[in-house]
């Protein structure tokens, strides 16, 4: 099958590959791992790429995509690219800077996709995570439906193809979708999800309002950094996946990533590891039983890998 045909079809008309590259890594990871990592998921088929301002790698992830559009690789309009509005940003008069700095450093007229990061507003200001002396986050005070109108204003003025969130729960979603004058429902929400955080319920309610959801940390996370909870088991090496990958000759992260494709979510695999990378793709050239689909729905313990929720 060709991935890049593998799309859902947004609530605003727009399509999202159903599988995408992410591109956060910690902060010691040197930044032009980004623009060559990127360079190289396109080469092999990836269509959707995923960042943020918060990740500081927009300069070199929008290099790496306007490169691949130069040398005829890809068309601008064969990329979908989505940037996240950060916390200290939210406050209404904050969006449209906040995006058009995003879209300074990529170097591109308009974003795929732009999402509020998280539900919870900081202080505004340079630092990515304000603190006070004490050490505790200093908070804002912001309407979320006032920030979502400014997003709205966004993809009127072209800026964004599409808005969304990340990180909100049910109730979150719902004070956006029972706004009055609502003009452009949230195409997605990009939650934490993998088999022990599988977000059924979360699912359901996304799936009944058009909302797609996307995950990430699909394949739980290696990562060492200030958001990960480290005591957690490693997801990938699960006994019941590993069963499963081995029945397809598969690994046990393809299994995780199917798994989500599956059940109608869209995907992020995050690695800058060229084996891995072209090793996501294959994705698509098998399909879990239902009885595999089950034994994996049985392994949701809601363990959260992230601490950095509401």
């Amino acid at each position: 099958m060709d991935p890049k045909s593998q799309k859902v079809k947004l609530n605003d008309g727009h399509f999202i590959p159903v599988l995408g590259f992410g591109t956060y890594a910690p902060e010691e990871v040197p930044k032009s791992e980004a623009l060559e990592a990127t360079k190289f998921a396109i080469e092999i088929g990836f269509r959707h790429v995923d960042s943020a301002h918060l990740y500081q790698n927009e300069e070199q992830v929008g290099q790496a995509i306007r490169s691949k559009i130069a040398d005829g690789t890809v068309k601008r309009e064969d990329i979908f690219y989505t940037s996240k509005l950060w916390c200290t940003s939210l406050r209404p008069e904050l969006v449209r800077p906040a995006l058009e700095k995003s879209l300074k450093n990529l170097q591109l007229d308009y974003v795929d996709l732009y999402i509020i990061h998280s539900p919870v507003s900081l202080k505004p200001g340079n630092e990515f995570v304000p603190k006070d002396e004490s050490g505790k986050l200093i908070f804002d005070s912001v309407d979320l439906c006032h920030t979502w109108e400014a997003l709205e204003k966004c993809k009127n003025a072209g800026l964004a193809k599409s808005i969304g969130v990340s990180n909100f729960n049910h109730k979150q979603l719902e004070k956006i979708l029972n706004k009055p004058g609502l003009k452009y429902k949230p195409v997605c929400n990009q939650v934490e999800c993998h088999p022990y955080l599988n977000q059924s319920k979360l699912l359901e309610f996304c799936k009944s309002h058009d909302i797609v959801l996307v995950a990430y940390a699909a394949l739980g996370s290696q990562l060492l950094s200030e958001w990960v909870n480290s005591n957690n088991p490693v997801l990938l090496e699960d006994p019941v996946l590993s069963a499963i990958a081995k029945k397809h000759k598969k690994t046990p992260a393809l299994v995780a990533l199917r798994y989500q494709i599956q059940r109608g979510v869209v995907v992020l695999a995050k690695s800058f590891n060229k084996k891995r990378i072209k090793e996501n793709m294959q994705v698509f050239d098998f399909e879990l039983t239902p009885e595999d689909m089950k034994a994996i729905d049985g392994l949701n313990h809601n363990i959260r890998y992230y601490d950095f929720q509401q």
